[in-house]
């Protein structure tokens, strides 16, 4: 129960109140609010008019249980406006950075009222100080920062489910809200750019005729756009730059409500699909000590974040400028507290963890027993949604792949590395391309991890879309303003012919036959497929590899001149994952005989149908090779179905099909009209046993039953 002592601020009665939950809650009476500090000596809430313009009354907090102070402030209910000055030492050489004069953000707060306008006002320091960052300034921020919202959550949910999709069922579809949405004819205009407009029936059509389960967003945690950027004319496109971790973008609603994202997880619920959250929780919007102090800096900067050289300096390993202190409890249980916050009160399936080895890095490095990754495990709500980490990051030790404990799964960039050099003919890359076929066991094949642990791409925001993957030899950034110094330099891209747009039909046919053998190897290989939004229609970047300031044509789809041949090819390689079973197996495969047939569950194959040696593996020459799979030998299954793939770099080749099974041709990427047809159904749709392998292709072929001659299938 709350303290029944009461005091009066400006009219407002002040109890105690609990040191919990963290942030502002609505008790039906007034507020409680709760937030941490360990180093402040004084904290004060600040109370604004509606239009966050005018700060009405200074409230100090006077109860502190631990190092969380907090307050019950009667009268106030759902759209209250306030924020944080928090007093303290200003000793930047001992990590402290307490500046009263600066109004902070609750770290919790679910809503934001206004935007961020940049100022040196924002700034704890003195620009143009001989001092630099250790002098101090004294003027008051509140007019340039954006007030917390004491914001209203319950949504009417219905009958809304989780989708759960088996892991090994999944397809991951990256995407960008307003990228997505902003020029798609099928959406209201007042809609696109929208959470609601990715929920349109436009969208979810699109989704299903995909064949994709599960919607991977680009961040959508509030974020702001960076200083130089703006003062460029630009934008913070991809939203790496989290400010709250609470609050969803403002920026992709129309009204400018919680319910707007809500609606948008249940309506793409209700088409069986799946919502992901690419989350940022390595590093926050207020950069290094030349950055401005809006939240973590100002309420506890020694706690909040990872500090260097006695504290003036911060630990940088996400390039970024700073680093959240994860390995502190109340950062932990902030990060953990905004995780189950978008599970249950917004349903999200999932998340991706941006630059996640910093989350798992400890003080002797990176652990993936670390507490973080502990917290997640043990959670009996976190533990159950799809977590997928980005192996990596620029600090020591920071590449990681492989190195995640279950039930994670990871980017494996070396799988779009791989296949992308197979298919461009460097030599040599057979033998890495037979390890991404299988999942790379060499990286996950460990601790009891599964054959699902790959997050399996060929594109991604980050680097050449598909179209400039087959397009463009050399990144074109300059737009971004930074003399194309940013982005990757080797993106093993091969633009076939002609750097560019081009009207050249060889050239042309070449390029889609390149984009159909690369998507048939991302679905053929075990692990999980991502692919990213827009390559289904040829959307061009224009050669930019790194767009993330791009709020334009540049990023935004181009639904008018859409190529959707690849459309009806993706739905197809998606439904061979659903049907054949051999493609998406939990057991990794290491060509172990099979109780059921005495057979292996890969058996590797050379066009001829002869097993490759190993003088062939060494070949830099051996460009074309055949798989032949079946279920796992461990699984223990007696299923009899095979599948044969035969991938192809080089030139058109002699074929003998393996006497193992009776064959079936079920895709073929060198006949662009089959493979581009709608109505081609797998089994009676097959074909006959080509005699040659043609060049620059991808096979594939299933086994027939003997009493399924007719009618094809497995």
């Amino acid at each position: 129960m709350r303290s029944r002592a009461t005091a009066h601020f400006g009219g407002h009665s002040v109890s105690a109140g609990q040191p919990w939950p963290m942030g502002a809650s609505f008790t039906g009476d007034g507020v409680n609010f709760a937030v941490f500090s360990a180093h402040a000596e004084k904290i004060e809430l600040c109370l604004f008019s509606a239009d966050g313009r005018k700060e009405l009354v200074r409230i100090p907090f006077r109860e502190r249980d631990g190092d969380i102070w907090h307050m019950h402030v009667g009268g106030l209910t759902f759209g209250t406006v306030y924020g944080y000055r928090a007093h303290g030492p200003y000793a930047p050489e001992q990590g402290h950075r307490f500046n009263p004069h600066k109004l902070l953000l609750d770290p919790y707060a679910r809503a934001f009222e206004g935007r961020l306008k940049w100022s040196d006002a924002l700034m704890g320091y003195r620009i143009g100080s001989p001092r630099a960052d250790l002098s101090y300034d004294s003027r008051d921020s509140a007019f340039a920062v954006p007030k917390s919202v004491v914001a209203e959550t319950s949504f009417s949910w219905g009958d809304d489910r989780a989708p759960a999709v088996a892991r090994s069922e999944a397809v991951i579809y990256e995407a960008h809200v307003k990228a997505l949405t902003q020029n798609h004819p099928g959406i209201e205009r007042p809609l696109r750019g929208t959470y609601l407009g990715l929920a349109s029936d436009a969208m979810l059509d699109h989704f299903q005729k995909l064949g994709v389960t599960t919607i991977e967003l680009m961040p959508v945690q509030q974020f702001l756009d960076d200083r130089f950027l703006v003062m460029k004319g630009l934008r913070n496109h991809w939203g790496y730059n989290t400010l709250s971790f609470f609050a969803p973008e403002i920026r992709y609603m129309s009204k400018g409500g919680l319910w707007e994202f809500q609606s948008m997880v249940r309506r793409l619920h209700s088409a069986g699909i799946e919502v992901i959250l690419d989350v940022v929780y390595n590093h926050t919007a207020e950069g290094d000590e030349w950055g401005p102090t809006l939240c973590y800096r100002g309420l506890d900067n020694a706690s909040y974040y990872r500090l260097a050289n006695g504290g003036r300096h911060y630990v940088n390993d996400t390039g970024t400028g700073n680093t959240l202190n994860i390995t502190h409890p109340m950062v932990l249980r902030m990060v953990m507290d905004s995780l189950r916050y978008w599970v249950e009160t917004c349903h999200v399936d999932g998340f991706r963890f941006d630059l996640a080895t910093v989350l798992g890095r400890e003080a002797h490095g990176f652990d993936p027993n670390s507490g973080f990754f502990d917290a997640i495990r043990q959670d009996p709500i976190l533990s159950r949604t799809k977590l997928i980490a980005e192996p990596w990051d620029i600090g020591p030790g920071g590449y990681q792949l492989g190195g995640y404990p279950h039930p994670f799964l990871e980017w494996n960039d070396q799988f779009r590395d791989g296949v992308r050099r197979f298919w461009k003919g460097d030599p040599g890359l057979t033998p890495d391309l037979a390890r991404r076929l299988l999942g790379s066991a060499e990286r996950f094949d460990h601790s009891g991890r599964s054959a699902t642990s790959s997050v399996n791409f060929i594109t991604a925001h980050d680097g050449f879309t598909l179209q400039d993957t087959v397009s463009y030899t050399v990144k074109r950034n300059w737009a971004n303003g930074e003399d194309n110094r940013d982005g990757h330099s080797e993106n093993h891209s091969d633009n076939l012919g002609v750097e560019g747009e081009t009207t050249d039909p060889a050239i042309l046919a070449a390029r889609a036959q390149r984009k159909r053998n690369l998507l048939a190897t991302l679905f053929l290989s075990q692990g999980v497929p991502m692919i990213l939004a827009g390559d289904e229609i040829g959307h061009s970047q224009g050669g930019n590899n790194n767009a993330y300031a791009q709020d334009n044509e540049t990023t935004w789809l181009n639904w008018h001149d859409a190529d959707d041949s690849l459309v009806p090819f993706i739905r197809k390689l998606a439904a061979m994952r659903r049907q054949y079973p051999q493609l998406s197996q939990r057991r990794f495969l290491h060509s172990r005989r099979r109780e059921a047939d005495g057979l292996p569950d890969v058996i590797w194959r050379k066009p001829d149908g002869a097993e490759p040696s190993p003088q062939d593996w060494h070949d830099p020459a051996f460009r074309a090779v055949g798989l032949e799979i079946r279920m796992a030998a461990e699984a223990g299954s007696d299923e009899p179905g095979a599948i044969l793939c035969y991938l192809n770099c080089g030139d058109a080749a002699p074929l003998t099909l393996p006497l193992t099974a009776t064959w079936r041709l079920v895709l073929d990427t060198s006949d662009a009209v089959t493979c581009a047809k709608d109505d081609v159904a797998f089994g009676a749709a097959g074909g006959p046993s080509p005699a040659e392998l043609p060049a620059q292709a991808v096979l594939v072929f299933t086994s027939v039953m003997p009493d399924d001659r007719t009618t094809g299938g497995l």
